[in-house]
């Protein structure tokens, strides 16, 4: 600025009187699909995963543990996936699991992340299952922020799996993995977590989680007598014991350790773990580690995992800004376990929501695109913590027993209540979803008259955010509009115009509410792939009806213009 205030013309560096011209702004690249659920875990996520993974190139883990843990089913062969991306049972698939995973290192295996999800896309099938449509399109999968692995697991899994078809055939040369990935250690936690990008759970860790739970249950039923139960709550947190508590400290704290650790100078290696093992033990006497086995044992994973292991970031920058990719990122939990965003202090140790995505898997935001918030017709919760819409009476039974709400892994119920707008737009506020894939719909079949919950009101004032409190958000009183139901069965409607005109009308109140303007709606009993197979007939109908759900590589979509209330069948029971 000159002494009057006026703008000095810029200068150029050869010193003319020529402006200096910008660079002109480099290409974005290829952007992701991004799929979250925008509830508290449990809603479908892992259907509409495999339902766009058929069409993407590259399929992404960003954050997360292995509670995405489900059965994929392909030529009648059962096959068990808790670490490994169940796209990998494509023999064209490469697996990267990414720069923020947790790599679990221990004799114990195939468990869940300490959230209040139980297991995100096994526990939504009632039995476990999920059927895979075999696609040859996907070439990559990618696993990111907050996926933890267990080593000796992994490898379990992969045999085991190995041993019942073709499915993982050469697995070991179709996964890649970041060399920033964190490692847990099982002594500290009781269980693992699979496909983290950052961090690894050693036997130790689950050992750790363990104790910490116990303590915080004794502190809970000795040094408190509430009228209420919040604060024993907050004592109790109820994790799984799987570790990621103290994986995610240890990490934050500076002293986790990492695959490239792993791999570089071994002695260097072995005193650093020696020295987490011993602040542990220091901070729980009771802790038992093995520290020369373990470390055995590590040594012996190095020469198995070392031909896998890549800088995650350049691996995911040539994916971004190499040849035309549909690249899909698969988000584990939900925006309400969010460590930051949820509802603390019941969430995860990782970020659930978009923000994520960039740091899970080191690419910045510009590459993403489409962000699909799934939603789960009516609400449920596992384990504690507030919940505004909650039926804990004959409605919350009935959608329990017809929504088979039962924990797969731990047979816990889960609490089950209306749908929650507040709480989806809330999440909408925090993800930017460009559509939505609400799941389950025809649960609510039965019933004559259905509410949504549209506001909060405290202390008989409505109130235009999502409480961040736990203790307010546990005693909002919840506005809700009640919409009429339409009493039929929904399992066989093949398209959106076939549903009810009051199933049509939820929707649409959903979409109107929450501002965000397509829907994909999943149904039970038919199955709709990219192919435009329905149940095994082709349905001309549905496949002129198809979008491309990815978008353009080069240009935002708008789905205000290419996507109005798509309907795709899904089979709960076998998809």
């Amino acid at each position: 600025m000159s002494e009057s205030g006026s703008q000095e013309p810029a200068v150029a560096a050869n010193g003319s009187d020529s402006p200096t011209k910008r660079a002109p702004r480099p290409p974005v690249g290829n952007r992701v699909t991004v799929v979250l659920g925008a509830q508290w875990g449990d809603e479908g996520k892992g259907k509409v995963v495999d339902l766009l993974a058929q069409d993407a190139d590259m399929v992404c883990r960003c954050q997360g543990g292995n509670n995405a843990g489900h059965t994929v089913v392909v030529d009648s062969v059962e096959y068990d996936f808790h670490l490994l991306p169940s796209g990998i049972i494509n023999p064209k698939v490469t697996a990267f699991i990414g720069p923020a995973a947790l790599f679990i290192a221990s004799k114990n295996s195939l468990h869940f992340d300490d959230c209040y999800s139980e297991c995100d896309q096994l526990d939504s099938e009632p039995d476990g299952r999920l059927h895979h449509i075999h696609s040859s399109a996907v070439t990559s999968l990618a696993n990111g922020n907050g996926v933890v692995i267990h080593l000796p697991g992994l490898f379990e899994e992969a045999e085991k799996n190995e041993s019942k078809g073709k499915g993982l055939k050469d697995w070991e040369k179709r996964l890649i993995i970041s060399d920033r990935a964190h490692i847990a250690f099982s002594e500290v936690c009781e269980s693992v977590c699979p496909l983290s990008l950052s961090s690894a759970v050693f036997d130790f860790h689950q050992a750790v989680d363990g104790v910490q739970e116990q303590q915080r249950q004794e502190q809970a039923g000795k040094k408190f007598s509430l009228e209420g139960d919040l604060i024993a709550l907050l004592i109790s947190l109820g994790t799984t014991k799987k570790g990621i508590g103290p994986v995610y400290s240890a990490k934050a704290a500076r002293s986790g350790l990492r695959i490239c650790d792993l791999l570089a100078d071994f002695t260097q290696f072995s005193e650093r773990y020696k020295a987490l093992a011993q602040q542990y033990k220091g901070m729980y006497p009771t802790l038992e580690i093995d520290i020369e086995g373990e470390l055995i044992k590590l040594k012996n994973y190095v020469k198995r995992i070392k031909h896998m292991v890549r800088d995650g970031v350049h691996y995911m920058y040539e994916a971004l800004h190499g040849p035309p990719k549909k690249i899909l990122v698969e988000g584990a939990n939900a925006a309400l376990l969010d460590i930051d965003f949820g509802t603390y202090p019941f969430v995860t140790s990782s970020n659930c929501t978009v923000g994520g995505v960039c740091t899970g898997l080191g690419m910045p935001p510009q590459n993403v695109g489409e962000v699909y918030g799934v939603v789960k017709a009516y609400t449920t919760r596992v384990g504690i913590g507030a919940f505004p819409s909650e039926q804990s009476n004959e409605i919350g039974e009935l959608l329990q027993t017809r929504g088979k709400e039962v924990g797969v892994t731990t047979g816990r119920k889960r609490r089950c209540g209306w749908l929650d707008l507040v709480l989806i737009k809330y999440a909408h506020m925090i993800n930017g979803f460009t559509a939505l894939a609400l799941t389950k719909l025809d649960i609510l079949d039965v019933f004559a008259e259905i509410k949504v919950g549209v506001s909060y009101k405290v202390d008989n004032q409505t109130i235009p955010y999502f409480p961040a409190n736990q203790e307010v958000l546990q005693n909002v009183e919840v506005q809700y509009e009640t919409l009429p139901g339409w009493n039929s069965d929904t399992s066989a409607v093949r398209s959106f115009e076939e549903l009810p005109e009051n199933a049509q009308k939820y929707v649409h109140f959903i979409e109107g509410h929450v501002g965000v303007p397509g829907t994909i709606v999943h149904i039970h009993n038919h199955q709709v792939d990219r192919r435009g197979q329905v149940s095994g007939v082709h349905d001309p109908a549905v496949l002129n009806e198809r979008l491309d759900l990815f978008g353009s590589d080069s240009h935002p979509t708008d789905l205000h213009e290419r996507m109005v209330s798509q309907l795709l069948h899904l089979d709960f029971e076998q998809f």
